[in-house]
């Protein structure tokens, strides 16, 4: 297999992100701002346009497939962000441990591994507060592979990676059923369950800051710290979208999805990682227009604040 020139003393930092979807764009467009040197590993030659007129270098691979990969550069950075796609004919398990291993082991040097995972690990907990302490009793199939994926990252060569549990993302061009509440269709969940969530921009400054330091711990439970109310989240995106009030249907008994409240003060603590928008409530009416794209997703985004 060839190999990409590696870095030099003098080098900018280089970054290699796997998955370069919606959080990956924002990711890569404040490292690039920051003047550090962007690969971004996507499926489809249509991405490879996009990307390379934000300055992204990319390199095509499906991760899943046997097939070899193709060379990967040296980098300081990995970070993995494959979303799942059930129409590339993979499975979940496909996608999160074996593509993931078979990155791992094609990747030169000594990277740091950032995952992206999910506080989907957790099923429904009943309000309960979660942490990086909490034992994750995953009960879907994406849960118990991301957690294969987790031990993967901290038991490889490379290791310790860092995995990240993400909350729900939102940001411009991504407002969780927006469509169902303009449409006026009920929302099948509890009104008075929790909802946790992070601001795109903010989980693109978290992975930025764990690349960063110098000792990151292995996992991080990653959220704004405020979780809300669904009813409360609803009654605001209805508000400023001007869609009818939200409309609730009870769920079943075996709905996807859990009861629980994020608990972040680690991450802040040992990373001191910045948001810019702590309060999802807050943070909706900033969302310009509350325009359903995500055309400006490439745009550095400003810098942060300290977070509350």
């Amino acid at each position: 297999m060839t190999s990409l020139p590696a870095p030099t003393p003098s080098s900018p930092p280089r970054r290699l992100i796997v998955g370069c979807g919606y959080l990956g764009e924002r990711l890569a467009a404040r490292w690039l701002a920051g003047g550090s040197r962007v690969w971004g590993v996507v499926r489809t030659p249509a991405r490879v346009t996009r990307l390379a007129g934000a300055g992204v270098e990319a390199i095509i691979a499906d991760v899943a497939s046997t097939k070899q990969l193709p060379p990967l550069p040296e980098v300081d950075t990995v970070v993995w962000s494959v979303g799942f796609d059930r129409s590339a004919g993979h499975g979940y398990r496909d996608v999160h441990v074996e593509g993931l291993g078979r990155l791992l082991e094609a990747l030169p040097g000594r990277p740091r591994v950032i995952l992206v995972s999910s506080t989907g690990v957790w099923g429904r907990l009943d309000g309960q507060l979660v942490d990086e302490d909490t034992p994750p009793h995953p009960d879907r199939e994406a849960g118990r592979v991301l957690l294969e994926a987790e031990a993967l990252v901290r038991g490889h060569r490379l290791g310790p990676g860092t995995a990240l549990r993400l909350a729900g993302i939102y940001g411009p061009g991504r407002l969780p059923r927006v469509d169902d509440l303009r449409a006026g269709a009920a929302l099948t969940a509890d009104p008075d369950s929790w909802l946790n969530l992070i601001h795109v921009d903010d989980a693109a400054a978290v992975v930025m800051a764990v690349a960063d330091h110098a000792n990151p711990g292995p996992l991080y439970v990653v959220s704004d710290g405020h979780p809300v109310r669904r009813r409360d989240f609803y009654d605001r995106l209805a508000s400023l979208t001007g869609s009818p009030p939200p409309r609730w249907t009870p769920p079943p008994p075996d709905a996807r999805g859990g009861d629980k409240q994020v608990d972040p003060r680690r991450l802040f603590a040992e990373i001191g990682a910045a948001l810019a928008h702590p309060d999802a409530l807050a943070a909706l009416a900033g969302i310009p227009g509350m325009l359903l794209n995500v055309s400006d997703s490439l745009s550095p985004s400003p810098p942060p604040t300290s977070p509350r």
